[in-house]
């Protein structure tokens, strides 16, 4: 049992796809923004044992602290499973235990789940839970992840069909997304992803990186060096004299012949993953952002957060020609799509130069796309409103780490 019960309240469960260690991503960033309006509960994925030797070592083997307040009104729960994920059989067991332990944890906070909110395609527990509402966060063209993470195309269509049939409400994080499911026959909602404006924004004041060799022109890419990225685009960059900022780490995934090729380039500056508190500084380094994606299934089916994380450090942005980043509707935003008209792009935008009220004008931009009003979307979309939560009861709780279920 939890070993300080929580008072009875309405809670937010979101099955997240990603862990919350990590990087930053659209799970994390939405529950911490979700958690400001309701009390919310993250799952991870399920994890097994045998993760926790090959991350931690034989004595990880015996870690238990699986739930954790994060804040008063974020708890953090981690279910146990079997090793596996991908496979058929052990995906259905893993669903079916993770949300038998998600019901255990609720009990013991005495909570009322209001709406379930379910990322995890192939683990989720939404059903399972005993929520008023379910609702299906369709992230991204799961068909199309599959080439870039491994696993069956076929088995992923399968369970995001069946995930938008279940659901009381789909919210689809892009309008490719969204008319994908709309030609199904569905009605999803389109909240795309946001970005933590503030954080970004930090870019104006504070000290650029210490370890970036400043170039000018400088245009940086930030995230997974990958085969999402047509490397063309960033070869042709280089050879037109643009300096290049490379900020993430290397997929497993990438085309690794290429990309030492273009590092070894006297013009590139590849200074790895970095921790998110550190990204304001690298960007504001630059003088562009780019989003140099190919026209990859998964990519036209994305929505790259880095586009207005790069708007809220006030950098221009040169993409290629993807729904989501076209949604955006930004005069900030250049596309180019063949690597002569995208490093030409990269160079007229650098030249032009930026002043105080083109940085505010991007700022603003992406405040309004931040993850606090993506929240309040979302709470709108599900009926869940500021006055609700204090008419109801939030969960309260000691910070800390809380016991067992």
């Amino acid at each position: 049992m939890i070993s300080q019960r929580a008072a009875g309240g309405d809670l937010v469960v979101l099955s997240a796809a990603n862990r919350w260690d990590g990087i930053r991503l659209a799970d994390q960033q939405l529950a911490v923004g979700l958690s400001k309006l309701v009390p919310v509960m993250y799952v991870d994925p399920p994890e097994s044992p045998a993760v926790r030797v090959r991350s931690g070592g034989w004595r990880a083997i015996a870690r238990r602290e699986r739930v954790r307040w994060l804040s008063p009104t974020l708890l953090r729960f981690t279910p146990e499973g079997m090793l596996g994920v991908s496979r058929p059989r052990i995906r259905d067991v893993n669903a079916v235990w993770s949300a038998h332990q998600v019901r255990r944890v609720v009990a013991g906070l005495g909570a009322r789940v209001v709406a379930s909110l379910e990322a995890n395609v192939l683990s989720p527990i939404s059903g399972r839970i005993g929520e008023e509402l379910r609702v299906y966060w369709a992230q991204d063209d799961f068909a199309g992840i599959a080439a870039l993470i491994g696993g069956s195309a076929e088995a992923y269509a399968r369970a995001d069909a069946s995930l938008a049939r279940a659901a009381d409400i789909v919210i689809a994080a892009n309008p490719h997304v969204a008319g994908e499911h709309e030609a199904k026959g569905a009605r999803p909602r389109t909240i795309p992803f946001g970005c933590d404006a503030d954080h970004f924004a930090a870019a104006a004041d504070c000290a650029p990186a210490r370890d970036v060799i400043r170039r000018r022109p400088l245009a940086v890419f930030m995230g997974h060096l990958g085969d999402r990225i047509d490397v063309t685009l960033l070869e042709r960059l280089v050879h037109d004299g643009v300096g290049l900022l490379l900020v993430g780490p290397r997929h497993f995934r990438a085309d690794f012949a290429r990309f030492d090729a273009l590092l070894a380039h006297p013009s590139v500056q590849w200074v790895g993953e970095q921790a998110f508190d550190s990204l304001p500084g690298y960007l504001a380094c630059a003088d562009v952002g780019l989003v140099p994606y190919n026209h990859s299934r998964f990519n036209i089916g994305s929505f790259p957060l880095k586009t207005l994380e790069y708007l809220a450090a006030g950098l221009p942005v040169v993409s290629t020609s993807l729904p989501g980043v076209e949604w955006i509707g930004s005069e900030d935003i250049t596309f180019a799509d063949d690597p002569q008209s995208f490093s030409s792009a990269v160079r007229s935008v650098a030249s032009a130069g930026r002043s105080a009220a083109t940085d505010r004008r991007r700022r603003e931009l992406a405040a309004r796309h931040s993850w606090d009003a993506r929240a309040r979307d979302f709470a709108c979309v599900m009926g869940i409103t500021q006055a609700a939560r204090h008419d109801r009861g939030a969960l309260r709780s000691p910070l800390g780490r809380v016991g067992e279920p």
